[in-house]
């Protein structure tokens, strides 16, 4: 029996577990004998569910009116890839409002140790957290194209990110603990480019730093903490900038670092 091409889109269906049976098998087989693809698509899945458990939730809210009955229609469908795309439509046309960043702290309470300060509604600034959750969902699992430009070429990506966004920039300096540069990527804000930055560690945890120059309507500068399901966000506001520091780690670990972040981006003001 000849066995078809495996396509592109054969390993995508492989992935959202939509494949027939024997078609299935011919893919498992054909992923067997290729390790670097078996690798790509492990970490597709592993975005997927990552994905699942930060928009899934949003699913359960009621349809915003803004949206109407026909278009949440049109979102129906079946499998994981539907629920990601639905999930991911309805955060792009503004409709999880009633998606709200959980536990935020100011300064006082990260620099006292973390413990349980007071938790603060989510801030005008809430958007930053939750783009910068979304980016980092979004890019962090990807094995062969996590940015766009590596950190081989540092110069060269800080010349063209501080050219988009018309400001310069340049990443912090992580080195001390443990984090690496991976490099970075130009992604689309609110209302204009932003940047994102990619760290890692010896034991392969991904670290993001969210760059956006659209704050300049925003006189709040408190520091503050979200979560996510599976992203923790540490963000803040300074001057027309907004930085968000986004990882799959502890709220202590995470503050630890977001706390050196803001001192480097600080001083090279």
């Amino acid at each position: 029996m000849k066995i078809l091409p495996v396509t592109e889109a054969d390993l995508h269906a492989w992935v959202d577990g939509l494949l027939p049976l024997a078609r299935r098998a011919e893919i498992e087989a054909w992923l067997a004998a290729r390790p670097e693809e078996a690798a790509r698509l492990a970490a597709y899945r592993r975005q997927n569910l990552a994905l699942g458990r930060l928009f899934d939730p949003v699913l359960d809210e009621p349809v915003p009116q803004s949206i109407g009955v026909p278009a949440a229609r049109s979102l129906r469908g079946t499998g994981p890839a539907w629920r990601i795309a639905a999930a991911l439509a309805l955060a792009l046309l503004g409709a999880v409002g009633g998606w709200t960043l959980r536990g935020a702290a100011d300064a006082s309470g990260v620099m006292a140790g973390l413990g349980d300060a007071g938790a603060a509604p989510a801030g005008p600034d809430a958007s930053l957290a939750r783009q910068a959750a979304i980016a980092h969902v979004v890019y962090s699992p990807d094995v062969r194209h996590p940015v766009e430009i590596g950190a081989d070429q540092e110069d060269q990506l800080v010349t063209w990110l501080s050219k988009r966004l018309g400001t310069p920039v340049r990443p912090p300096r992580l080195g001390k603990l443990g984090y690496e540069l991976i490099g970075g990527r130009l992604l689309p804000g609110q209302s204009g480019p932003v940047a994102q930055f990619m760290y890692h560690n010896l034991a392969g945890q991904r670290l993001t730093l969210y760059v956006s120059t659209e704050q300049s309507r925003n006189r709040d500068t408190g520091f503050r903490f979200a979560q996510e399901g599976p992203v923790s966000v540490f963000y803040w506001i300074d001057g027309k900038f907004g930085y968000a520091l986004s990882a799959g780690a502890s709220k202590g670990e995470l503050a630890r670092l977001a706390i050196v972040v803001h001192d480097q981006l600080e001083n090279k003001q």
